[in-house]
């Protein structure tokens, strides 16, 4: 089982691309799957990445504040910034605009932790990244869409905010109780949460793409550009960041892959929401669940290649 689990997780982005593929192909198939899913499923996925979060996790915030502040600023600045950038450059609908700064402006993604650890990377850093831009979160995700995208649309920051507070801090922190309290479940559970978080990530990208299936052939090829732009510039100014800041490769391949790998199901679960109205919103949440994936698989090959020579 554990080496089955292995395999899952190390071929997640394989795993999220044959979804994505099959749920546009036959979109029938899932369909039936009702979209307010989308929620319960990143719940999920947070509550096993709070079994994963120990106190020592959270020292790393104190005693490193420097590099989490670093990527933090990075991963709130750079992301929001790129898809204001890209929907202006290729003069994107207001739908799909929309989804693509909901994207730009969540936190990082729950598979980061396991690319860094991939691509040999500062771990520890990334994993304090990821708590704290989570934990920041509820008031600059709605602050920064309500900035870029409410001049043409009705942002709801209130709303948006208690939506990821029941979505993604209440099972987080849910989870982090339960490991604090009951350590040997969760030490025997958590070998196996990569694997269970890749096939929950693999369900949300189905039920998004077979709900969305014709709105994404009509704009497929231009959302798939802009997405692969935006994460791919993300992964190389993060990388940026770090080598300016004099960083050393751990560090700059951690800040690169959490600037990068965006929470992009709660994206899609904001979109679907809070902008039922806009249904291309969702669009380019769900095609950056399947790239990012990719993506990070790539770049956590060529990270780890270039850690064997580098610091």
């Amino acid at each position: 089982m554990k080496k089955i689990c292995d395999f899952i997780a190390r071929w997640m982005g394989a795993l999220v691309l044959l979804a994505a593929v099959v749920s546009m192909v036959m979109p029938e198939w899932f369909v039936w799957i009702d979209t307010w899913t989308i929620n319960p499923l990143l719940g999920v996925i947070m509550f096993g990445m709070g079994m994963t979060l120990s106190p020592q996790d959270f020292r790393v915030v104190l005693s490193r504040p420097k590099d989490i502040l670093v990527g933090c600023a990075a991963q709130f600045s750079i992301m929001p910034t790129l898809a204001w950038l890209l929907a202006k450059t290729f003069s994107l609908p207001p739908e799909l605009a929309l989804g693509v700064m909901l994207v730009g402006c969540c936190p990082g993604g729950t598979a980061s932790n396991v690319i860094t650890y991939l691509a040999k990377g500062d771990l520890a850093l990334s994993v304090g990244m990821t708590a704290m831009s989570t934990v920041l979160a509820p008031l600059l995700t709605p602050l920064l869409v309500w900035v870029m995208a409410g001049t043409f649309v009705n942002v709801d920051t209130v709303g948006m905010l208690l939506s990821i507070v029941y979505v993604v801090i209440a099972p987080i922190v849910t989870g982090f109780l339960m490991q604090h309290y009951m350590p040997k479940l969760t030490s025997r559970v958590s070998p196996y949460l990569p694997a269970f978080s890749s096939l929950v990530i693999a369900l949300a990208v189905v039920i998004v793409v077979s709900h969305n299936a014709d709105r994404l052939l009509t704009a497929g090829l231009l959302v798939i550009v802009v997405v692969m732009l935006h994460n791919l510039c993300g992964l190389a100014l993060g990388y940026a960041v770090g080598r300016l800041l004099r960083l050393s490769h751990k560090k700059r391949t951690a800040i690169s892959i959490e600037v990068g790998m965006q929470n992009s199901g709660l994206a899609s679960s904001l979109a679907n929401l809070h902008f039922a109205m806009y249904p291309m919103a969702t669009i380019p949440g769900a095609v950056f669940s399947v790239w990012h994936n990719i993506s990070g698989a790539l770049v956590a090959k060529l990270y780890s290649m270039k850690a064997e020579t580098a610091d």
